[in-house]
């Protein structure tokens, strides 16, 4: 049995669709990515997940228990943290932990134990007295973390947390995620990040409350259709404009430099001639495997 099931999940703020029949699957101990643009539905379906709203239609069910009608047989199994950092600015790290460790009923010895093993994890231990609202980002993410872990959940929910955050804390927010899924925790994530999405073990690409598509990192990887070559030349934008003008072509900055897009079937040889006339040759053109943000952006535009 799925650790969460979600089926035919809809939800509208008014006139707006933000998910639209949306359904998936997450085993226990794997780690699940939702990712896509602001406006996407992400945090719609996070919220629904947490029972912070009742959607139109759909079912959700934790460990076979409906989410929205038995809510607290399935909340304790549960650990939420928002996209807004939204523990006590005026508490301290050790305080913080302490409140959200009686709210779920950890105290005493057993209490103890938790906090050591996620300061552990954490790095916050010298930081302990310090409050929260004096905390870098971070940091703050890492207090929120633990305070959602502190009662051993079995399924974690977590909406865009390391945006805003410096790329290091980023890679020690994961690190600390992965050591949790190894001990059996089910993790799902919205992010925007795609080295994050690659670090999780299936994914979903969602655009305007759908599912574009589904499954490992690898795997979506290999939808992408088309051939990628990179031009170490200055992107500028009449050299843009006179690419974008080749059909079957698609010329984007890449940082320095520029990305081709040539459609399925389309190769180098067969545009000589207009390479050409733009300013290039087919020896400036270095080919670039596809990565994940190839993919979904690929599939994006085709919905558009």
């Amino acid at each position: 049995m799925a650790t969460i099931s979600v089926k035919n999940l809809s939800h509208a703020y008014g006139s707006v669709k933000a998910v639209n029949d949306f359904s998936f699957e997450v085993d226990r101990g794997i780690s699940y990515a939702l990712v896509g643009p602001d406006g996407a539905g992400k945090t719609t379906i996070i919220r629904a997940l947490c029972n912070l709203l009742t959607p139109d239609a759909g079912e959700i069910q934790l460990g076979g228990i409906d989410v929205a009608t038995d809510f607290d047989k399935v909340k304790k199994k549960l650990g939420y943290m928002p996209q807004t950092f939204s523990l006590y600015p005026d508490l301290s790290v050790e305080e913080n932990l302490t409140f959200y460790g009686g709210i779920y009923g950890v105290t005493g010895a057993r209490y103890v134990e938790k906090r050591n093993t996620l300061y552990e994890f954490s790095r916050l231990k010298p930081f302990a007295d310090r409050r929260a609202r004096d905390l870098s980002g971070g940091m703050k993410q890492k207090l929120a973390l633990s305070c959602a872990l502190i009662h051993d959940p079995e399924l974690l929910i977590l909406d865009e947390p390391t945006t805003g955050v410096d790329p290091l804390s980023r890679r020690q927010f994961w690190d600390i995620l992965t050591e949790f899924k190894k001990q059996g925790v089910t993790i799902i994530v919205s992010t925007p990040y795609m080295d994050e999405v690659a670090r999780t073990d299936r994914a979903c690409f969602v655009f305007r409350g759908g599912k574009l598509a589904e499954g490992t990192p690898e795997e979506l990887t290999r939808l992408y259709q088309g051939e990628i070559y990179y031009v170490d030349r200055l992107p500028t934008t009449p050299l843009l404009d006179k690419l974008n003008l080749i059909e079957h072509v698609v010329a984007r900055r890449f940082g320095t430099g520029l990305h081709l897009y040539l459609d399925m079937g389309q190769h180098p040889g067969d545009i000589a001639t207009e390479i050409t006339q733009a300013g290039l040759s087919v020896e400036d053109l270095m080919s670039v495997t596809p990565d994940l943000e190839d993919s979904f952006i690929q599939l994006m535009q085709g919905q558009q």
